[in-house]
C-alpha cells in the first residue's frame, strides 16, 4: 500500500498512535522529510512538536547509502557492516562527517531561531520520519533524546524493512511501524509524492504547530471502509460474517472468534479496526450457527471449527483475491492453526490472543507453516504456561508475546491496544513475506 504523500502517511501514523493520547508526550520529527508527518502527529495527538536534528553519513562514492549518523550534543552512530562492505577509511569518515556537523548546526540555528528544544525530561517522546532505511539517523535520534532524559522513547515511522525494525528495538522503548517489509529498495518508492521537504516548509510547519489554538483539535479519525454483511459457504451451512476492505487492501484477516462469542465480539472488533485503519481487510465470522452454539460441546469442536475456517479462508481468497491472514482467540486461535496445518489452507500468517493452542493436534502444530504470534496476558498464568509450550512444538517463524498487567480478556486498560499493535505489526511484517517450505524452528 503506497502513501499519498507524508501529510497522509502521518495522518494514517496518527491512528496507530492513538493509545499515546492524553500522556504527557512530545513528538520529534526529524527534518526534512519527517517533519510533514510529525505535524500531523502532534495535531492528532493534541501534542507540542519540535524538531530532531540528525545527519546521515553517506558513503562519499554513494551518498544515499549511509555509514552511519549523527546528532546533536555530539552524538554518533556508525553501520559497521557498511563500513565492512565500502571499506571506508577514518579520513574519509571525518571528512564527510565534517561536512554533516556543519549542516547539522546550519539546520539547528534555521529550525530554531528562538531557543533551544523542547524539554523532555521524564516525558514520552515519539520519533517521526518518513521511513526507515538503514536506521542509522533512527537510533541516533533515540540517543538524542534518552540523552536529555526522556522517560520513554516510541519510534513511529509510515514504512521500514523488518530487520532494522527489530533492531530499532534494541534502542527505542517502542516501534511503531505501518508497513514493515521484507525488502525496501528505496523509502520514496512506497509514497506518490515523495517530493523533497524545504527548510522554509519545515519552519513554517514548526510555527504553525507551536501558534496557540483556541481548543484542543479533535482526535483524526479515519474514514470509515465500506462494511459488507456475507454468507460464507461452508459444508451443509452458510456462516454470517462481517467483512471490511478498505481501499487497496493488501491483505485480509479472518477473525476465529473464542468461546462463547460471535461476530459481535467488542474486542475483535477492536482489533479488526485497527488492522482496518493501517489498511488491511478483515471479516469477522460466526464459526458456529445460533443452534450449533446452543451445544457447549460445539464451542471446543475444534476439527469442526477448523473445518469452518478452512472453508472460509478459501472463501476469502477467491473473493478478494488477497493474502490472507488469521486471527483468533482463546479456541479460535487453535481452530486457526489446525487450519493452516492444511497444505491449501492459504492461511499464510496467524496471531493468537489468549489462545488454547494446547486444543491443536500435536500432528497440526508440527505442520503449521504460516509465520505464527502467540499473545499473551502476563496475568494469565496458566494460558500462559500453556503458549510456552504450544511455542516449543512449532516448527515455523513464531514469537511469543507477553503483554504486561493482562488478563485473559485483555480488558486491563491499554492491554487491548498492546495486543492490537502486536497483531497488526505481525500481520503487516508477515502477510508480504512467502511461507519458508522448510521448518525454521526459530523465533522471529
Amino acid at each position: 500500500m503506497r502513501f499519498d504523500d507524508r501529510r497522509a502517511a502521518g495522518r494514517q501514523l496518527a491512528w496507530r498512535l492513538e493509545f499515546l493520547r492524553g500522556q504527557d508526550i512530545v513528538v520529534a520529527g526529524l527534518p526534512r522529510g519527517g517533519i510533514p508527518v510529525a505535524y500531523e502527529v502532534a495535531r492528532a495527538l493534541d501534542a507540542p512538536l519540535d524538531v530532531l536534528v540528525v545527519r546521515k553519513l553517506g558513503v562519499p562514492w554513494q551518498p544515499e547509502l549511509g555509514f552511519g549518523a549523527i546528532g546533536e550534543r555530539g552524538v554518533r552512530v556508525l553501520n559497521d557492516d557498511v563500513l565492512d562492505q565500502t571499506g571506508l577509511g577514518p579520513a574519509e569518515q571525518d571528512t564527510v562527517e565534517q561536512a554533516e556537523r556543519s549542516e547539522l548546526e546550519r539546520r539547528v540555528r534555521c529550525y530554531r531561531p528562538d531557543g533551544g528544544p523542547v524539554p523532555v525530561d521524564g516525558r514520552t517522546v515519539v520519533i517521526v520520519d518518513d521511513g526507515l532505511a538503514t536506521g542509522a539517523t533512527a537510533e541516533a535520534a533515540c540517543q538524542v533524546v534518552r540523552g536529555r532524559g526522556a522517560a520513554r522513547i516510541v519510534l513511529a515511522v509510515p514504512v521500514g524493512p523488518a530487520s532494522v525494525v527489530a533492531r530499532l528495538r534494541r534502542v527505542a522503548d517502542d516501534v511503531v511501524c505501518l508497513q514493515t517489509l521484507h525488502f525496501l529498495a528505496a523509502v520514496g518508492a512506497w509514497y506518490h509524492d515523495f517530493t523533497q521537504t524545504s527548510d522554509s516548509e519545515v519552519t513554517e510547519l514548526l510555527a504553525r504547530a507551536a501558534r496557540p489554538t483556541p481548543s484542543p483539535l479533535p482526535p483524526v479519525s479515519a474514514p470509515e471502509p465500506p462494511t459488507h454483511e456475507v454468507e460464507v459457504p461452508a459444508t451443509g451451512v452458510r456462516l454470517g460474517g462481517r467483512l471490511v476492505l478498505p481501499r487497496s487492501a493488501p491483505a485480509v484477516v479472518a477473525f476465529a472468534h473464542g468461546s462463547g462469542s460471535s461476530r459481535g465480539s467488542p474486542r475483535n472488533r477492536y482489533v479488526a479496526g485497527v488492522l482496518n485503519r493501517a489498511g488491511l481487510g478483515t471479516l469477522l465470522l460466526d464459526l458456529l450457527t445460533e443452534d450449533e452454539e446452543r451445544d457447549r460441546a460445539n464451542v471446543f469442536d475444534i476439527v469442526l471449527l477448523a473445518r469452518r475456517l478452512h472453508a472460509a479462508a478459501l472463501w476469502l481468497s477467491d473473493e478478494t483475491a488477497l493474502t490472507v491472514g488469521c486471527f483468533g482467540a482463546s479456541t479460535g486461535a487453535a481452530a486457526a492453526l489446525e487450519a493452516a496445518a492444511v497444505p491449501d489452507s492459504g492461511i499464510r500468517a496467524i496471531v493468537s490472543r489468549g489462545g488454547r493452542p494446547d486444543l491443536t493436534t500435536a500432528t497440526a502444530m508440527e505442520q503449521v507453516r504460516a509465520p505464527t504470534l502467540l499473545v499473551v496476558g502476563s496475568r494469565d498464568t496458566r494460558v500462559l504456561g500453556l503458549n510456552r509450550r504450544a511455542a516449543e512444538r512449532l516448527h515455523c517463524v513464531h514469537r511469543l508475546a507477553v503483554v504486561p498487567g493482562a488478563t485473559h480478556l485483555f480488558t486491563e486498560p491499554g492491554t487491548l491496544q498492546a495486543a492490537a499493535r502486536l497483531a497488526c505489526d505481525w500481520f503487516t511484517t508477515h502477510l508480504a513475506r512467502p511461507i519458508p517450505a522448510t521448518p525454521h524452528g526459530r523465533s522471529a
